[in-house]
């Protein structure tokens, strides 16, 4: 599976170690570049994956890999749950959710904490939903990281993942690999501290089993009706599944 997709390729740091670093590094330019590269459309995706937690009228949700902490800000704007918390493994982009966080006075509702998803330090059974954006395919082991955000989930919650996949119709294909293989290391380049970041990039979207294998894994682990709905002609997809 992907976790033999690392950042750096250094045999003495794991993925997880190479992942966190990583976004130390990009922390700092990590949202325009988001917006910057996805010419916006990013925002809209998040959107969309939200919406799908509307149903069940979450009270609290735990956001995995929250980075800088957009996906867990739009659940807020849109669900208005009692408590929010977002675990990452980089230290610099959870500074920077915090900083967000006290901008929009929203210390009550949304906390953060250094986090892993593959040893989740919550209890069984602990949340309504859990969200996780452009995540899952840093993850270093993804059955174990999904098996454990199964077991904080409470029965009838649902999680909500939104990640790349890989388009497989002409011409976007063929655009897309362009775009991901030469314009976004690019700019990545530019614009970060670290040039093999956004080369690590397309390299991770490739490697992860995306589409039904990923749904398939999530049935694995327990997840019942699982979906996939494909976003902008399959270069984004939100997975759906409920405990």
């Amino acid at each position: 599976m992907n976790q033999n997709i690392t950042p750096y390729q250094i045999d003495d740091a794991t993925k997880k170690e190479q992942v966190a670093t990583m976004f130390n590094n990009i922390s700092g330019t990590y949202d325009f570049l988001n917006h910057f590269l996805s010419l916006g459309i990013d925002v809209l995706w998040r959107k969309k994956a939200i919406k799908e937690l509307v149903s069940i009228h979450p009270r609290t949700l735990l956001d995995v890999a929250t980075g800088t902490g957009d996906f867990a800000f739009e659940a807020i704007k849109k669900l208005h749950p009692e408590k929010v918390i977002g675990v990452d493994i980089s230290e610099g982009m959870l500074e920077v959710a915090k900083k967000k966080i006290n901008e929009r006075s929203l210390n009550e509702v949304f906390t953060v904490q250094v986090g892993d998803s593959e040893g989740l330090h919550f209890d069984d059974s602990t949340f309504d939903a859990i969200t996780c954006a452009y995540g899952v395919r840093n993850f270093e082991n993804l059955e174990k990281g999904l098996t454990d955000m199964y077991r904080v989930l409470k029965p009838g919650g649902k999680m909500v993942v939104l990640e790349f996949s890989k388009p497989r119709v002409f011409p976007v294909k063929q655009l897309y690999s362009f775009y991901f293989k030469q314009v976004t290391p690019f700019f990545g380049k530019l614009f970060s501290k670290d040039a093999r970041a956004y080369t690590y990039l397309p390299e991770s979207v490739a490697a992860f089993p995306d589409g039904e294998d990923f749904t398939k894994l999530m049935e694995k682990v327990g997840f019942k009706s699982t979906k996939q709905r494909i976003l902008t002609f399959g270069i984004s997809s939100i997975y759906i599944g409920t405990k």
